[in-house]
C-alpha cells in the first residue's frame, strides 16, 4: 500500500461494515472536519506504511537495522509525557455513581464542552477509523471497539495493542454492543501551516460516559491517554460493563505456573505501580522444576465458564511496558521481547543508532541523545531517558508467552494475590481466610511513601485492587461487585484462593530484607502448595501465614532473625492501620459492604 493510498480523501467504508458504525464515524467527521477519512485494516503493509510516513514527517527515528530490526523511537512533546489522571473524568449519571476517587462531571456540561473542542479539531489531518477487539478475535469473554483519531502513531501503537482492523469490523453486527471511543490531538492545520513531529494540545480531556459506553480524549497523543482501548476502554468502560454483566474487568497480570508434579495453576495478580507487577508477569524462578509463563502482564477480564469456574483473558495483544528499570538483571524476559518490531517512546539514543534508559544496562554510554533530543553524557546531571518512557511491542514476542494466551475460553484462575510496596507492618506473604477476607485485603491495598518529596514519609497511598485511576464506577461499589462475584463462585464452582504479598518491607536499617525478582518464585511456591493442599498454614490476626518451616529457603542468606520480621507483627501499629482504614472507608459515604466493614471489625478483635 503506498503512502497516496493511505491518505486517500474519503476512502469508502469497507463493504463488511455496519451502518451503525458508518453512520457514527460520518457524525464525527462532521463534527471534527478531518480533510480525509482512512479505514483501516490492520494489514502489515498499512502499518508499514504509517511508519514509513511518520518517519518522512519526522514522528518517528528508524533504529539501527542491526541491533534493533524494524524497531522506531518517537519523542513526544515534553509537556505530554504521561496519564494525566486530573484531567480523566467519569461522567456518570450521578457523582455518587463515580465515587470519591474519580473525578465526575456533569454529562451534558461535558458534551457542551467536548462540543467547542471536537468542532473542527482534525481540519487539515486525517482521520482514522480503526476497528479493535479486546481480546481473541470472537472469545466469548471479547469485546468490541472502534476508535477515531488524527495521530498516526495512536494508528500504529492500537495495530501492537490490539486485534485490529477488518476482522473485527466484520465481528459488529445488528446485535453487537461496541464501544465508541473518538481522539483528537487537538491541533487542527491551517492551508499552509507546517505541521510538528509530535502534534499535541495543552488543553486535555480523557472522558469516560459509562452509561453510553463512550469515550473521548483530546489534546494528548501519549498512551493511556490515546491509546483509548487500553486503561480507558478495558479498564474504566470494561469495569462498568464488567459490573452490568457479572464478570470483572481488573488491573491485574496473569500467568501460568507449571510446578515439579506437572500440575499447571493460573494466577492473577494486582499490583500499584512500582511494586514488581512486570517483574512477576515474566519472571524467571530460582528454584528447581518450577516453570512460569506469561498469559498477560496488566489487565484481566475475569468471568464464569461454563464450567461454573473464573475464567480469565488477557484483552490485549501487547506490551505497553515502562522502560526504566527494566534491564538484563531485573527483567532478562522483557529484554528478550523487544529485540526489534518494537516502537520506544521517550528513551535515549545511543550514537550507534539503538537505544538506552536508565537500568538497561548497569554503566552508562559516554555519550546519548536524550529523549528531549538533547546531547547527553553521564556528567549531565538529568535522567537520559523520561522516567515514564515506554516499549511498545507484539505479546507473541514474548519468549515466555504461554501456549494458551489466547484461548478463547479464558484460562481457569486458581489464585489470586494482591501486594503494594511496604517497608513495614506487612508481611511476606498472608493467605485470606476466605473470599470475603480477600476482598477486604484487596481494598486495603497501599503503599507507603518513600521519601520527603513524595508527602509524609510512611504514609499510606490508598490504591484499592490497584484500580484507583481506573474503575469506572464507585469504588465501594466495585467492593460490592467482588463479593457478589465471590457468592456466584461458591454456587457454581471452585472458589479461587486469595494471597496478599509485600516484597518490599525492610530492616532498622532501610535495607530490603527479601531479596525479590526471581526468588519471589518462593513465595509462589508456597502459594500454590496450598492450593494444592500439600502444606499447611498458621492463624494469625491478618490471615494465615506459613508455618516456621513452610517456606522453601533454601540457599538463601537469610538468617532467622530476619526471616522472623519478614513476618513480624506489630499490634499497635496494625490498631493505628486500622483506624486510618476506617477513616478511607467513611470517604464512601456509607457504601461500604457490610461484609467488608465486617472484616475490619474481626481485624481489631484478632489483634485485641
Amino acid at each position: 500500500m503506498s503512502l497516496a493510498e493511505m491518505t486517500r480523501t474519503d476512502s469508502p467504508a469497507p463493504d463488511g461494515a455496519h451502518p451503525s458504525v458508518v453512520e457514527w464515524v460520518d457524525d464525527i467527521a462532521r463534527v471534527t472536519e478531518p480533510d480525509h477519512i482512512v479505514w483501516c485494516n490492520g494489514s502489515p503493509a498499512e502499518w508499514d506504511a504509517l511508519a514509513r510516513q511518520m518517519v518522512a514527517s519526522g514522528t518517528l527515528t528508524r533504529l539501527n537495522a542491526d541491533h534493533r530490526p524494524y524497531s522506531f523511537l518517537a519523542r513526544s512533546d515534553p509537556n505530554d509525557v504521561a496519564r494525566v489522571e486530573e484531567r480523566t473524568f467519569i461522567c456518570s449519571a450521578t457523582p455518587e455513581e463515580a465515587g470519591p476517587t474519580n473525578n465526575w462531571r456533569e454529562p451534558g456540561e461535558m458534551r457542551a464542552t467536548l462540543g467547542r473542542l471536537f468542532h473542527g479539531s482534525m481540519r487539515g489531518r486525517t482521520m482514522y477509523v480503526i476497528p479493535f477487539s479486546m481480546g481473541p478475535l470472537g472469545s466469548p469473554l471479547s469485546k468490541l471497539g472502534v476508535q477515531v483519531t488524527d495521530s498516526p502513531y495512536v494508528v500504529a501503537s492500537m495495530g501492537i495493542m490490539t486485534r485490529m482492523g477488518t476482522a473485527a469490523l466484520e465481528l459488529i453486527g445488528d446485535r453487537t454492543q461496541w464501544v465508541r471511543a473518538v481522539h483528537s490531538v487537538g491541533a487542527p492545520l491551517e492551508a499552509g501551516q507546517d505541521d510538528v513531529p509530535w502534534p499535541c494540545n495543552e488543553t486535555k480531556y480523557i472522558t469516560h460516559f459509562p452509561e453510553s459506553r463512550e469515550i473521548w480524549s483530546f489534546g494528548s497523543a501519549y498512551g493511556g491517554n490515546a491509546l483509548l482501548a487500553k486503561k480507558a476502554f478495558a479498564l474504566r468502560i470494561a469495569s462498568v460493563i464488567a459490573r452490568d454483566e457479572g464478570w470483572l474487568a481488573e488491573h491485574m497480570l496473569i500467568i501460568k505456573v507449571t510446578n515439579p508434579r506437572g500440575r499447571v495453576f493460573h494466577v492473577a495478580a494486582a499490583f500499584p505501580s512500582a511494586c514488581g507487577k512486570t517483574n512477576l508477569a515474566m519472571m524467571q524462578p530460582t528454584i528447581p522444576g518450577w516453570k512460569v509463563e506469561t498469559v498477560g502482564d496488566d489487565i484481566a477480564w475475569l468471568g464464569l465458564g461454563d464450567d461454573g469456574r473464573l475464567r480469565a483473558i488477557n484483552p490485549e495483544a501487547g506490551f505497553f511496558g515502562v522502560a526504566p528499570g527494566t534491564g538484563i538483571s531485573s527483567n532478562p524476559t522483557a529484554i528478550d521481547t523487544i529485540w526489534g518490531n518494537t516502537i520506544f517512546t521517550n528513551v535515549a539514543l545511543r550514537d550507534d543508532g539503538d537505544v538506552w534508559w536508565e537500568g538497561l544496562t548497569s554503566t552508562a554510554p559516554d555519550h546519548l541523545i536524550d529523549w528531549e533530543g538533547k546531547h547527553w553524557s553521564p556528567a549531565s546531571g538529568r535522567p537520559a531517558a523520561h522516567p515514564n518512557s515506554r516499549f511498545t511491542v507484539a505479546a507473541r514476542q514474548c519468549p515466555t508467552i504461554s501456549d494458551d494466551w489466547e484461548d478463547p475460553q479464558g484460562v481457569v484462575i486458581d489464585a489470586i494475590i494482591f501486594g503494594g510496596r511496604r517497608a513495614t507492618n506487612v508481611p511476606l506473604v498472608v493467605e485470606a481466610r476466605d473470599w470475603e477476607h480477600g476482598v477486604y485485603l484487596g481494598a486495603t491495598i497501599s503503599s507507603e511513601q518513600t521519601a520527603a518529596a513524595e508527602g509524609t514519609v510512611g504514609e499510606l497511598r490508598r490504591d484499592p485492587f490497584a484500580m484507583l485511576p481506573f474503575c469506572g464506577y464507585n469504588m465501594a461499589d466495585h467492593w460490592a461487585h467482588w463479593l457478589s462475584v465471590g457468592q456466584r463462585l461458591r454456587k457454581s464452582g471452585t472458589v479461587p484462593r486469595i494471597f496478599q504479598v509485600n516484597w518490599f518491607r525492610k530492616d532498622q536499617d532501610g535495607k530490603f530484607l527479601w531479596p525479590g525478582f526471581g526468588e519471589n518464585s518462593r513465595v509462589l511456591e508456597w502459594m500454590l502448595e496450598r492450593v494444592d493442599g500439600q502444606v499447611a498454614a498458621k492463624e494469625s490476626p491478618l490471615g494465615l501465614l506459613p508455618t516456621d518451616d513452610g517456606l522453601n529457603l533454601d540457599g538463601l542468606d537469610l538468617n532467622g532473625a530476619q526471616v522472623a520480621e519478614l513476618f513480624a507483627i506489630d499490634t499497635e501499629a496494625w490498631k493505628t492501620e486500622a483506624d486510618a482504614t476506617e477513616q478511607f472507608f467513611a470517604t464512601f459515604d456509607g457504601r461500604v459492604p457490610e461484609a467488608v466493614q465486617k472484616q475490619l471489625a474481626v481485624l481489631r478483635s484478632k489483634l485485641g
